[in-house]
């Protein structure tokens, strides 16, 4: 999904806070909330795309100034409103206005079909491209490689596709790798020289560089 989450490569937000010897949690609230995270995700038959997706959909401004397990309450709370196990006046009856994320604008029928496979396509030394596609709903391919060339340096194991586990809550397998890009390849004259950099992605947000 193109939005205000996906902010790899993006300039303008400072330096990533690095805390030293940070804790698992920062606060008791942080511990609840992963624990009820878990349950309420089992509960509702959700998996992890279906809970990112929704972290996504939350309002941008929300977004930038909440925190992590903030995020994660948002989302938890979202699902479980549009899955009909709890409503919208059983929050606000506990806490006044209480900020769910946007609707979906994705339906099961907009995910492509494809029949589930674990043979890779590509062979390490491959030259490949990212395919330069815009998705509305949940993808885990960054914005700031698509359309941008590099060289297949790891095969990994088939893995569940999140989109189909997003939209449809299906299980379609997909070969998987880690991709070397040049630095210089995403950002320009902005990058370090001879840097490269290494991304996880599936099979079908690739094509082959002839």
């Amino acid at each position: 999904m193109d939005g205000v989450h996906d902010l790899g490569g993006m300039q303008g937000f400072g330096p990533v806070e690095v805390e030293p010897d940070e804790p698992t949690f920062h606060g008791e609230w942080e511990a609840r909330m992963f624990a009820v995270a878990g349950g309420a995700l089992g509960a509702g038959g959700f998996n992890t795309p279906m809970f990112r997706h929704a972290i996504e959909r939350m309002d941008p401004g929300h977004y930038l100034t909440s925190s992590y397990f903030e995020h994660w309450l948002t989302a938890v709370a979202t699902l479980l409103v549009e899955e009909g196990m709890i409503s919208r006046d059983d929050l606000d009856a506990r806490v006044s206005s209480f900020p769910l994320s946007r609707p979906t604008t994705v339906d099961a029928d907009d995910v492509d079909g494809a029949s589930p496979r674990e043979t890779p396509r590509f062979a390490v030394g491959d030259a490949v491209r990212v395919r330069d596609l815009h998705f509305g709903g949940h993808s885990r391919c960054p914005r700031y490689i698509r359309g941008r060339r590099g060289v297949v340096a790891r095969i990994d194991v088939a893995a569940p596709i999140p989109e189909f586990e997003a939209h449809r809550r299906e299980r379609v397998l997909d070969p998987t790798y880690g991709v070397r890009f040049d630095a210089a390849e995403l950002w320009s004259e902005a990058a370090e020289a001879n840097a490269p950099v290494y991304v996880d992605l599936y099979e079908q947000y690739l094509e082959l560089v002839t």
